[in-house]
């Protein structure tokens, strides 16, 4: 079988770049890393390029999309026939992320060689870290996957030591994966807060995120918030941010009076490579214990607080 890879997932596109492997994969999705988007040629494309749609805007099309059977993913097929890969990664955790296995079925059943299709579907922290041995494994070089995990389990033991060591008890926080509705964080997102030393009691570990309602989280009161809509940007985040300052209650939450609310980069977190979740908890930890840990520098960019002065507020 050939190893030329294609890879219509992105967090699988960071974690081959990671490991060294990116000189066979030929063929990526429109959203992957900066770096790969440079250097290798697009294969998976969809209808919401290009287009500025509000929180709101993009529920109702993905709602109305999976009722009718559709997806808003699709496969440059010549292009992809000219690659001819004999790997292809793909996903089955959510079809609104990305392209799933079975859109990709029904494009790589035209091709004339048929490639190997390797489903990643991580539910939890361990899992996203196990997905790095598969694609090693799949593309020849096993043993890049465990030098490259050594790596990253070093800097989280690193934060549970400091933590273990200071006492420091749990942080009561939120992640909040969606603006409108406000969707509460899932999958390996606990598991993340949990090793920088929080704990999300509206999360659903191992499982998807859901519509959460406000009256819920007021109850709860979080002590810290960080806001990071799935495939959202800081600067995407702030135009709509408005969306839960203008709520009712929202100046009595803990974390707002506290000035421990954060907007942050979705890709520490629903773009799940194990080296960018690592870095997630890495910037949890520094937002959850001020006093024990900083914000890494390559980090700063990635986080804004956001503080009752900020222009977001108006």
């Amino acid at each position: 079988m050939s190893m030329i890879t294609s890879s219509f997932l992105p967090a699988a596109t960071q974690m081959i770049y990671d490991m060294n492997l990116q000189h066979l994969l030929q063929g990526i999705t429109f959203e992957c890393p900066p770096q790969a988007l440079a250097e290798k040629q697009k294969v998976v494309r969809c209808v919401l390029e290009g287009h500025s749609y509000s929180s709101m805007e993009i529920d109702k099309i993905f709602s109305a999309s999976k009722a009718q059977g559709k997806s808003l993913y699709y496969v440059d097929e010549p292009l992809l026939q000219a690659i001819s890969p004999g790997i292809i990664f793909t996903q089955d955790v959510c079809e609104v992320c990305q392209i799933d296995t079975a859109c990709t079925a029904a494009a790589v059943a035209k091709l004339e060689k048929q490639p190997k299709l390797i489903a990643l579907t991580p539910n939890t922290l361990h899992d996203v870290f196990n997905t790095a041995i598969t694609i090693a494994s799949a593309m020849g070089n096993e043993e890049a996957a465990y030098t490259y995990l050594a790596g990253l389990q070093k800097r989280i033991d690193a934060i549970t030591d400091d933590l273990r060591k200071h006492k420091a008890p749990p942080k009561r926080v939120m992640i909040m994966e969606w603006l409108a509705p406000v969707y509460n964080c899932g999958h390996w997102i606990p598991y993340q807060v949990a090793y920088a030393g929080g704990i999300d009691m509206l999360s659903n570990p191992g499982g998807d995120s859901i519509v959460t309602p406000w009256e819920k989280i007021v109850k709860y009161d979080p002590e810290v918030l960080v806001i990071a809509p799935c495939g959202f940007t800081i600067s995407r985040t702030a135009e709509e941010i408005h969306l839960l300052t203008e709520k009712k209650e929202w100046a009595q939450l803990t974390a707002v009076r506290n000035n421990a609310v954060f907007m942050a980069d979705y890709d520490l977190f629903t773009q799940p490579s194990a080296s960018t979740l690592t870095d997630g908890i890495e910037l949890l930890s520094a937002l959850f214990h001020p006093t024990l840990f900083t914000v890494p520098a390559h980090l700063q960019h990635k986080y804004e607080p956001l503080l009752q002065s900020s222009p977001a507020y108006v």
